[in-house]
């Protein structure tokens, strides 16, 4: 039942309450009145009584009698008037207190009904945001692994073109040179080369170890160490680094990092910014 229709039924309910309260409350008024009559015809029989009893042999006791008879009536006809009031204002007072009581109860329905259907909203609106927290996680999970297998994908892109790099800046430098020189450099592309098959199993080849071999002056220089390429090297993912290549031992790796890497210079300049 809507909360319109409820109203409606209810009002309809009240209508005739008006009209019972007004006529008991007259009824009562009037017997008010009756009793107040009688009280104050008690009262004067009784002044009466008392001032006839006062004078010495003004009443026989066939009048006393008499008198006091009446006197009883009275009282009788008062207490009468007054039972009644009291009953007619009781029904009143239920009359009254009939609607108060249905009022409550309807009061209470209504609410305990509100109460269930906002557990009932309440209920879905966190089964929907359950639901909505799970299909998130299960995105960023397909998410996470597309972002793997792409960065792996990039790593071993990244490898290959450190190596094809290293061997391009190599082969280009020996082709400057004279034919002595080619063979001191063909030389070296070995040892890289070697170098790089063996990384897995030995540490990278330090500065140290090539500072005595000799160099063809117009062949390029790389890394902090302003050395020629050798060994294994990788190159900085900022495409404005000045030195590009670096030299495994000179930036503390022994191993090819994962994800892009940054030298030393360019890491400091990113924090500045």
């Amino acid at each position: 039942m809507s909360s319109a229709v409820y109203l409606e039924n209810y009002l309809d309910g009240l209508e005739s309450l008006p009209t019972e309260l007004e006529r008991n409350f007259k009824l009562m008024r009037k017997l008010d009145d009756r009793a107040q009559t009688a009280m104050k015809s008690i009262d004067s029989h009784a002044k009466d009584f008392m001032r006839k009893l006062a004078e010495s042999g003004a009443l026989s006791e066939e009048e006393r009698k008499e008198r006091l008879e009446d006197i009883k009536a009275l009282f009788g006809k008062a207490k009468e008037y007054s039972d009644d009031k009291v009953q007619l204002a009781i029904q009143t007072y239920e009359l009254v207190d009939k609607q108060i009581r249905r009022l409550d109860n309807d009061l209470a329905r209504f609410e305990g009904e509100i109460q269930e259907k906002a557990s009932s909203t309440r209920a879905k609106s966190e089964e929907a945001v359950a639901k909505k927290g799970r299909k998130k996680a299960k995105d960023s999970k397909v998410t996470g692994k597309k972002k793997k297998s792409a960065s792996s994908d990039e790593e071993t892109g990244r490898g290959g073109s450190t190596q094809i790099n290293a061997n391009v800046s190599l082969n280009s430098s020996s082709n400057a040179g004279g034919q002595g020189t080619k063979k001191k450099k063909s030389k070296k592309v070995v040892e890289a080369d070697d170098s790089e098959k063996d990384s897995c199993h030995t540490a990278a080849t330090h500065p140290s170890d090539v500072m005595d071999m000799p160099v063809d002056p117009n062949e390029p220089t790389y890394c902090l160490c302003h050395q020629v390429s050798y060994g294994e090297m990788i190159g900085c993912d900022n495409p404005d680094c000045p030195i590009e290549w670096f030299h495994f031992a000179c930036v503390g790796l022994t191993t090819k990092p994962k994800g892009k890497w940054f030298c030393p210079k360019c890491t400091q300049d990113r924090k500045k910014k």
